[in-house]
């Protein structure tokens, strides 16, 4: 077999000026006003931000923060989903909000492409992910999925007090994504580990937040290696096999491609299936109703998605301009809030309450515009199996303490703990 040069060494050797950009003061501790000091990593936000997106919306639409060297967050269903759409304005090429703006001319490509990929190459790099991800291919992953979901809640029987976020929850998209990439499933923690360093780290000093970073980019390039020596059919041979413009993927493609699909594709369904099981441990009528009535859940799951949308993006303003009443200056952030567009009474009736029978609802828990998720069906099977499993083995079960659920900070909101007291397993 050829050798593959664009891999025999590591691909970043010499280039420092890959982290040349702009950082910014690390800014920490209680929010002074949440309409000009908000903050998404601090714990009142993370244990309950829809009141607080409520009273900006009603108050003060497009809050401001000075924290991240200056961000906006727009709550407005209206607001979010122009940002969305608008290429021209605002700009992909960093999507986590933190204290470090990469260089202009990352752009259009990203660190982590296509999400983070501006026009016209994002609809190129799209294009390379779609065949993995169609309804036909989803399909496929269904009867492995059920069956590890049966399997860890066989290693529950005789519990009567379980974690369903880390005995449940966070097992599945991890076996899911380690499937489609060809990783070793007994890597999961490491995985867990990449996940909150990258999400909920944005507050480390920049050399400890390089380093995780580098320790994730590591391991990627550790398991490109062995894919080159061990060619399968997954994910990951896929990508470094696939051409763009006739010629093979560059190495930051392959691996930043990659990074998107461990870090995207775990957390956010984690937490959509650790929020439904928060919402029906707490519920006891929605709980009841779907065990009796099983048929409802795809449409029940879709207000789970709505209510509890675990998804924040962020955007970069390219330039100076005054913006629906806000003057945004160039690079500035903006967070695209879609859980507060989702509980937007403008845009959805009785948005405040959970509707499990909801049969109009045209939530936006996936995104809006040309970065919707291009995993949405992988997505949306996992939270049904994940239900459908645990409602038939489980179902009956409620909090055990209220007070000890903790939730993730940061831009994928979901259950960290989720202690439960469950009845027939």
């Amino acid at each position: 077999m050829a050798v593959d040069e664009r891999f025999t060494q590591d691909y970043r050797d010499g280039q420092d000026d890959e982290f040349v950009g702009t950082r910014s003061e690390i800014v920490t501790g209680p929010v002074s006003d949440w309409t000009t000091d908000f903050s998404h990593l601090e714990p009142e936000w993370a244990a309950d931000p829809y009141p607080i997106q409520d009273e900006l919306r009603q108050g003060c639409p497009i809050a401001h923060t000075g924290r991240f060297g200056g961000g906006w967050l727009p709550t407005r269903y209206e607001d979010v989903a122009a940002i969305a759409y608008d290429t021209e304005h605002f700009s992909s090429r960093a999507i986590v909000m933190s204290n470090y703006r990469p260089p202009l001319d990352l752009a259009p490509v990203g660190g982590v492409p296509p999400i983070s990929s501006d026009p016209p190459f994002h609809r190129d790099a799209r294009r390379l992910l779609l065949p993995a991800f169609t309804k036909s291919a989803v399909a496929r992953r269904e009867a492995a999925t059920r069956a590890y979901c049966h399997s860890l809640i066989d290693a529950l029987e005789g519990r009567g007090d379980v974690d369903a976020a880390r005995e449940y929850a966070q097992h599945i998209p991890v076996r899911v994504i380690a499937d489609m990439l060809g990783f070793p499933p007994e890597d999961g923690p490491r995985f867990r580990a990449f996940i909150e360093h990258s999400l909920e780290g944005v507050n480390l000093p920049p050399e400890e937040r390089m380093a995780h970073m580098g320790e994730l980019f590591d391991y990627l390039l550790e398991q490109i290696r062995d894919h080159l020596d061990n060619p399968r059919d997954d994910l990951t041979t896929y990508l470094i096999e696939a051409e763009l413009y006739g010629q093979k993927l560059q190495p930051a493609h392959v691996s930043g491609t990659m990074a998107l699909l461990l870090i995207a594709g775990i957390d956010t369904t984690w937490s959509a299936i650790g929020a439904s099981l928060w919402h029906l441990a707490k519920t006891p009528a929605d709980r009841e109703r779907l065990v009796a009535e099983p048929e409802l859940l795809p449409t029940a799951m879709e207000e789970f998605l709505r209510a509890y949308a675990p998804v924040t993006m962020a955007r970069l303003v390219k330039q100076d301009m005054h913006w629906r009443g806000v003057d945004m200056k160039a690079d500035d952030w903006v967070l695209l809030s879609f859980p507060a567009a989702n509980r937007d009474p403008a845009h959805v009736e009785r948005a405040d309450e959970v509707v499990i029978d909801r049969e109009v609802n045209r939530h936006v828990a996936f995104g809006l515009g040309i970065h919707r998720c291009v995993g949405s069906h992988l997505a949306r099977m996992e939270l049904r199996v994940a239900l459908e499993v645990w409602l038939e083995r489980i179902p009956e079960f409620t909090l055990a303490d209220p007070a000890a659920v903790t939730w993730a900070t940061g831009q994928v909101r979901g259950p960290r703990t989720l202690p439960l007291r469950v009845g027939r397993v």
